[in-house]
């Protein structure tokens, strides 16, 4: 049984949702061709830290970074490198934080400079397909109306979803239950409770559906190298409307695309 968060417990959440929201702000103004991705890890690091929140990912199972960046056909959990961004690539910048207890979590897929009609389709509708699923995080129903959500959508334009990766409640922990598919059935899966608070993290292809583990043991990558974008935002399940703790307004209004 997943516990639903205090008001309380909610309340420090959303700081968590903000600074999240704001460190990926401050990620996306530097996002050009010319900068290697490990200069996005520092500066989200440093953003973090001047806040007095420590990066939840930096050493969360190993993980050796305070970022996951994921370029081009990395779905997920990447590494931050020496790769310098190139004209036309995109990357997906998943960050977290830990703040007065709590966690925060989110993810946005950056254009680096211009990008082709279909990578931009790509981002548009993996972004959408997120904002379809939040709609269905009410309580009452269930994580199987959210996977439906964003799956029809995102198949609609001729994109797969990734099954094997999945949204996921969250709190004093980084994941939390319930599990949180961008797949699914109509009125199946966890029941959703007013103040449930949960991660909803559309992983998108541009081919196949299909992904494998790289050898360094945490990126994902598509296995037709196809192109793959991920949006996550951190919700309140709520009994008319979710409430959303994490947003991309300060992405979208500072950060020129």
């Amino acid at each position: 049984m997943v516990r639903p968060k205090t008001e309380e417990e909610i309340a420090l959440m959303r700081e968590n949702g903000i600074l999240v929201s704001k460190t990926l702000a401050e990620v996306g103004k530097i996002v050009a061709p010319g900068v290697s991705t490990l200069e996005l890890n520092r500066v989200a690091e440093t953003f973090i830290r001047d806040h007095g929140a420590i990066p939840s990912f930096l050493g969360y199972e190993g993980f050796p970074y305070a970022l996951c960046i994921s370029v081009n056909d990395v779905v997920v959990h990447g590494f931050p490198s020496d790769y310098i961004l190139k004209e036309g690539d995109i990357v997906s910048v998943d960050c977290g934080t830990l703040y007065k207890g709590y966690n925060g979590d989110s993810a946005y897929t950056f254009p680096v400079g211009e990008v082709d009609a279909e990578t931009r389709k790509l981002l548009d509708v993996t972004k959408e397909s997120l904002y379809r699923g939040i709609e269905k995080a009410v309580a009452g129903n269930r994580t199987g109306d959210i996977g439906h959500a964003v799956q029809t959508y995102a198949e609609s334009f001729g994109f797969s979803v990734v099954r094997e990766l999945e949204g996921h409640g969250i709190g004093k922990d980084m994941h939390e239950g319930p599990g949180v598919p961008n797949y699914g059935r109509r009125g199946f899966g966890a029941r959703l409770a007013d103040g449930m608070v949960i991660c909803i993290e559309p992983m998108i292809n541009a081919g196949q559906r299909n992904v494998y583990l790289a050898k360094d043991g945490w990126a994902v990558r598509t296995s037709d190298h196809s192109r793959s974008a991920h949006f996550e935002l951190t919700v309140v399940v709520r009994k008319g409307q979710a409430e959303l703790l994490s947003t991309f307004d300060f992405i979208e209004k500072n950060v020129e695309f």
